[in-house]
């Protein structure tokens, strides 16, 4: 079986790839290298490239017509980024993936996996949500996931187009073998904020101790990278199963279940570092929200889906990668 992987040079697309080949499927790779890193293509059928260019989408369908499904990974994804250039995350994200879509559709490819978003929920008082609970995305980046499943959904419902939408909450860690791992080297999460402060023996600055949780810090839902990624080969596997003639589109959260505040997170992360990083607060950021943690029952019962690691152990991942990314990354390609 062949699919094909939008972003597929991209942290979490270059993941899904690697789970793909251990699964026994064929991952052919599209990815434009804005953020994405050629060395994740190694050894892989990769083609360098835009999902807007027509000319290359048909060309890649025409050498592997077998193709059977989209991971649609391409997006932009920096919170604070998308605040600053909401009309280049609108393009980015939502027009390309229009056109991406119709591309599929005339190439006769009908099943998408989109790589959504849970920063677009509402969470409730205690910060857990499923997929029914309202949608209130609050910054341009979420938006965009947002107004993405809504006008994928619509196309479903009219064209010859099926989606699922994986609602991701906050990846961390790394593929278990170091085949790959987060490329960029200033992420603006918690986790690689704690890392890169703990690397220039700094103090890790806490963004924001006055939200609603019971440490004044905001809650995620950390997901292993690799668990992640097993979602998707679980939703490859099931997808005729799940998303058919009546339901044209689905939407099911992937996450752990368990919320871990930031201050909970360097706690964690004190657990397994060598030396501790001491924590330093201050404001919000632009378009910071206090978080959410998912209620799992639909991954649990449609893709027979639990996570194996915990947050400590994609701490250690994530540590033990940052000590040979750059050897691993070892050109100028991509950002970093």
């Amino acid at each position: 079986m062949k699919v094909l992987i939008s972003g597929g040079a991209g942290f979490i697309g270059s993941t899904v790839a690697s789970a793909c080949l251990d699964s026994g499927i064929m991952p052919i790779l599209v990815d434009n290298l804005v953020t994405g890193r050629k060395e994740f293509t190694a050894g892989r059928i990769f083609y360098e490239g835009d999902i807007v260019d027509d000319r290359l989408i048909d060309a890649i369908f025409a050498e592997h017509p077998d193709i059977e499904l989209v991971i649609h990974c391409a997006a932009l994804i920096v919170v604070p980024d998308s605040v600053r250039d909401p009309r280049g995350y609108y393009e980015a994200n939502v027009v390309k993936t229009l056109r991406f879509a119709g591309s599929l559709i005339r190439n006769g490819c009908q099943k998408m996996i989109f790589s959504s978003s849970a920063s677009i929920y509402q969470p409730d008082a205690g910060f857990s949500v499923d997929e029914d609970s309202g949608i209130d995305p609050q910054s341009p980046y979420a938006r965009t996931k947002a107004v993405c499943e809504a006008m994928l959904a619509e196309i479903a419902a009219a064209e010859p187009l099926r989606v699922l939408s994986l609602r991701y909450f906050n990846p961390i860690g790394a593929d278990p073998e170091m085949r790959t791992g987060l490329q960029i080297r200033h992420p603006s999460h918690a986790l690689g904020k704690m890392i890169q402060a703990w690397e220039a023996g700094e103090p890790f600055t806490i963004t924001g101790t006055d939200f609603p949780t019971h440490d004044g810090s905001g809650i995620r839902d950390y997901v292993h990278v690799w668990d992640l990624a097993a979602a998707h080969i679980a939703a490859v596997a099931r997808f005729d199963a799940l998303v058919g003639d009546e339901a044209r589109s689905l939407v099911i959260n992937v996450g752990t279940g368990t919320g871990t505040t930031v201050r909970e997170l360097l706690d964690a992360f004190n657990r397994v570092a060598p030396t501790p990083l001491a924590g330093v607060e201050t404001g919000r950021r632009p378009g910071d929200v206090a978080g959410a943690f998912t209620r799992s029952d639909r991954a649990r019962a449609l893709l027979e889906w639990t996570p194996r690691y915990s947050v400590t152990d994609g701490i250690a991942h994530s540590l033990e990668w940052a000590a040979i990314r750059d050897e691993r990354l070892f050109t100028d390609s991509g950002s970093g």
